[in-house]
Formats: structure tokens, sequence, C-alpha cells
């Protein structure tokens, strides 16, 4: 049986052309989801791969309406081939299924894209590392206190002011008022 997956991902935008080229194809049953391809959560797509059963097959428009990346395409595929079912992409002309020859080139090509593609992403993000602590960022999330309200901090603790009144008048809990003043001592140590 011909299982038919249709999304769009916005409300804005009409699966009709989707559903027409599914109906074309033969898909006896059509679902639909109108939502982002990058939610993890896609009732429509849990519902047809649930209602699959081996020997069925998935078919998607285009590749793209089944998965943002390739990372998530190989997951949706890996459980159709767990449960014994194809999976076919019209526009691209693709099917998968590990049971031929070339289904198994397909999926390998497909794992070795998707691990390309991980790869490409981890080398931009640290050259852009990198670079940012080139120009002097570090990262991380910015110091809510200047120096000077550290020194107050401090000398609120030195006459006697207790940690829970401090961390209420500043808007702090009081393990922020202790991490605090544990840096400014490690820094008047190393001075």
């Amino acid at each position: 049986m011909n299982i038919g997956y249709a999304r769009v991902s916005t409300g804005l935008q009409n699966l009709d052309l989707q559903k027409d080229s599914l109906g074309k194809y033969g898909c006896e049953k059509i679902f639909t989801d109108h939502m982002s391809g990058s939610k993890k959560d896609r009732p429509g797509l849990k519902s047809a791969i649930e209602f699959s059963r081996p020997g069925d097959t998935i078919v998607v428009w285009r590749l793209d309406r089944l998965g943002r990346n390739m990372e998530d395409l190989i997951s949706i595929v890996n459980t159709l081939n767990d449960k014994g079912v194809s999976f076919h992409s019209l526009q691209e002309n693709i099917t998968m299924d590990k049971s031929s020859s070339t289904g198994q080139l397909m999926f390998h090509l497909f794992a070795a894209f998707a691990e390309f593609e991980r790869n490409l992403i981890l080398e931009r993000s640290a050259a852009g590392r990198v670079a940012a602590r080139a120009r002097g960022r570090l990262g991380g999330r910015p110091e809510k206190f200047t120096e000077k309200d550290i020194e107050q901090i401090k000398t609120l603790v030195d006459s006697g002011t207790p940690i829970k009144n401090i961390a209420e008048s500043w808007g702090i809990s009081r393990t922020t008022v202790y991490r605090y003043l544990n840096k400014k001592e490690q820094e008047d140590t190393y001075e």
C-alpha cells in the first residue's frame, strides 16, 4: 500500500499540490501536517508511520517535506526500514528499500551525506569560536555585575549584612552572591 505524507510549514501554505501528486502516484491514504519540518513531534508523520505495515511504502512529494536535514531523514528512514516499510520521494524519484541493493546503496549514501553535513557544521562552529576569541570575545553569558557592584556586595558582607538580605536586595540568589565573592577573593589572591 502507498501511504502519502504531505507537510507545509505555515497555515498560509496549501497542501493541494502535494496531495494531488500523491493521489496520482496511487497513495490510498494521505497524512498531513501544518508545521515546520524542524519540529520533532509531527502528529501526521507519526500517524503515517504507525499506520504503515511491512511491505507498505511511505511517499512524499519532496525529501524536504519529510525532514529538514539529513540526520532527521536518516532517522525516519531507519524507523521505516525497521518496520519493513519502504520510502519514496516523487520529485527526486528516490526509493529507499533496504531489501534491494540499490536501496541499501541509497541509504549508505544518505548516511555519508549526513555525517558530512554534521562535520561541516562542527568545523564552521569551531572556526567561528576561534575567530570570536581572536577578537576578544570569549562567549558565554556576560557578567551581571561590574567590579564596582562586586565591591559593594563585599563591603556589605564585611559589615555583617546577612547574605540572604544582600541576595534579596540585589535580586539574585545566595549562591550567586557566594560565587561573586569567591571570584573576587581569587582575583585579589592573584594580584
